[in-house]
């Protein structure tokens, strides 16, 4: 069997791989890592959740020399949530090489926070083509010295308009550079692409294996990211867990969430990357034993955990790639049981369950938030049952009955009227039961705006009616029309990308010879105009303004300039 250590990668890359529990590497790695490490140009064939990441970020950090100060290599994405996923894995596997410097370079990123690092010297850029593009412009950027560029999800980027920015990219560095293209398809676009820019590229198709058991139920949760911890909560009172995994993403979020539940009654603990060893065996081991009912973890404290008694595993952050949808949700169902598995995803992330659904080859439910009744329904359950339990301990309610009855007895006091008053001390602050009517007044889960998880495109889910029907709409000039051969879904990922805006905000769209015209909400906030101040479409500025000389916010003021 092929290891890590077989194909030549760097020692320090190797003990990081150790650290994050790699043993071998996929068909996509095995494949790609040598022809990369030999300086041959690769044209990889695979689905997200194939390991791609590993398979161009292993070899270039194999490669680097840290001495040089401007970027050696350039990792081209489609959306901002991929180029930060891409940022965090090279600084995952560059562990052991002190020094490394990767930058993430996306819209709606301050310009300060990335002049700064680039001025100070960064080893690799990640970056979405249109900030990448206002670098090269601003000349911020030096690429000259360039010796590797990734173009990761190709024919996303090419579907979403950015083709004649990949271009220009491409063209503006070093013909001795090594390219490796990642794409699920290949489009002629794409093929032409490799002809123009790459050098005999080697071909590599691997097709994603993952799959999931069929015993395990898996749904989804469309839920905004504020009001994921009510959401979770909500699911804890009314699924009838036994043991639970919550994933997150981040080291941080394990012990922040552990404790939240921790401090709304649930018996919860975090496991992570940073917990020590004995630490990890006790808390796996209270979890087995039932003392635990609650694990929250981030993939790599999880890698290997198997205990029967987890029923459920909740993807609090839906993972990115399908490999790791599917190790995780693996935890349960284990030994030939049943399990369930519920996926938290924002507006911004339904996209990611198409790749999942197409992966695994099976469909995941869509589940209704549970509402008040659904709570009070399961904790009327589950207070019925306390009382029945404790009936059943004779010894201990024959010395109650008589402390009961001379209370009855000495304050003429209804027993039924006593045993509600008991209720209430043990009940304790708590309620009982939610109350319908602040449900009520509640926004709905997946009405409420997103603002943790913006990427630099459009949410990809069901198709809404074009135009909002709840608020009022006006007509928006753009400065680019059919000489720029712009499309309509170049304009809306655009102005969604950067503007942060959905796709059920926009409205009729007419392209003309030199402008466009769109359909917005009309009270667009000043900052929408701010974040698309640098927004461009093949390559020029778009300059959002009201049509018809409308007043604009008077924090946004005309630009002219090409």
């Amino acid at each position: 069997m092929t290891t890590f250590a077989d194909l030549g990668l760097d020692d320090a890359v190797l003990r990081a791989l150790k650290d994050v529990g790699y043993e071998t590497p996929s068909p996509i790695q095995a494949a790609t890592i040598p022809p990369l490490l030999a300086g041959r140009d690769v044209v990889g064939l695979a689905q997200t959740g194939t390991g791609k990441t590993a398979a161009f970020a292993l070899p270039i950090l194999s490669k680097l020399d840290l001495k040089q100060k401007t970027p050696q290599a350039l990792v081209l994405a489609p959306t901002r949530e991929l180029a930060l996923q891409v940022c965090e894995a090279f600084e995952r596997y560059a562990a052991h090489r002190k020094g490394v410097h990767v930058l993430p370079v996306y819209g709606g990123q301050a310009y300060g926070v990335q002049l700064s690092a680039l001025r100070r010297g960064v080893h690799v850029v990640v970056g979405t083509p249109g900030r990448i593009m206002d670098h090269l412009e601003k000349g911020t950027l030096d690429l000259s010295e360039l010796r590797f560029l990734v173009l990761d999800e190709a024919d996303e980027m090419l579907n979403m308009g950015f083709a004649e920015d990949v271009e220009t990219i491409l063209s503006s560095t070093p013909e001795d550079k090594n390219v490796a293209l990642f794409s699920a398809t290949m489009p002629a676009q794409i093929r032409r692409l490799s002809k123009s820019y790459l050098r005999d590229p080697q071909e590599i198709t691997v097709k994603a294996s993952s799959t999931t058991a069929a015993n395990i139920t898996q749904r989804y949760l469309l839920v905004s990211y504020p009001q994921k911890v009510d959401a979770l909560t909500r699911i804890l009172e009314v699924e009838n867990f036994e043991g639970m995994i919550v994933f997150v993403r981040t080291k941080h979020e394990t012990e922040t969430l552990a404790e939240k539940l921790r401090a709304r009654g649930f018996s919860a603990a975090a496991i992570n990357g940073d917990v020590a060893q004995a630490v990890r065996e006790r808390t796996v081991n209270q979890l087995k034993s039932g003392k635990l009912d609650i694990l929250v973890a981030t993939d790599v404290a999880a890698r290997g955990l198997d205990v029967e008694r987890i029923s459920h595993v909740v993807n609090y952050d839906i993972p990115t790639d399908t490999e790791s949808y599917v190790h995780r949700i693996g935890r349960t169902g284990r030994a030939g049981r049943t399990g369930d598995a519920i996926s938290f995803v924002t507006p911004r992330e339904r996209y990611l369950l198409k790749h999942i659904e197409k992966a695994t080859k099976q469909p995941l439910t869509q589940m209704p938030l549970p509402n008040v009744d659904d709570v009070n329904a399961t904790r009327l359950s589950r207070f019925d049952d306390a009382i029945t339990a404790a009936l059943g301990q004779t010894d201990r309610i024959d010395k109650f009955r008589d402390i009961i009855g001379h209370y009855v007895q000495e304050y003429d006091v209804p027993e039924v009227d006593v045993a509600a008053a008991l209720a209430v001390v043990a009940q304790g602050d708590t309620p009982l039961l939610l109350d319908p009517a602040a449900e009520a007044r509640a926004p709905r889960m997946d009405d409420r705006p997103d603002r943790k998880d913006r990427g630099d495109r459009p949410e990809r889910g069901e198709r809404r009616p074009r135009g909002r029907t709840d608020v009022p709409m006006a007509t928006y000039r753009i400065a680019v029309g059919k000489r720029h051969k712009v499309e309509p879904r170049q304009i809306v990922g655009a102005i969604a990308n950067e503007g942060g805006l959905q796709r059920g905000d926009f409205g009729h769209i007419q392209i003309r010879p030199d402008f466009s015209l769109v359909e917005l909400p009309a009270n667009l906030p000043p900052t929408v105009f701010q974040k698309l101040e640098e927004t461009r479409i093949s390559g020029k500025l778009i300059e959002l303004q009201p049509d018809g000389g409308s007043s604009r916010p008077a924090a946004r003021k005309p630009r002219h300039k090409d």
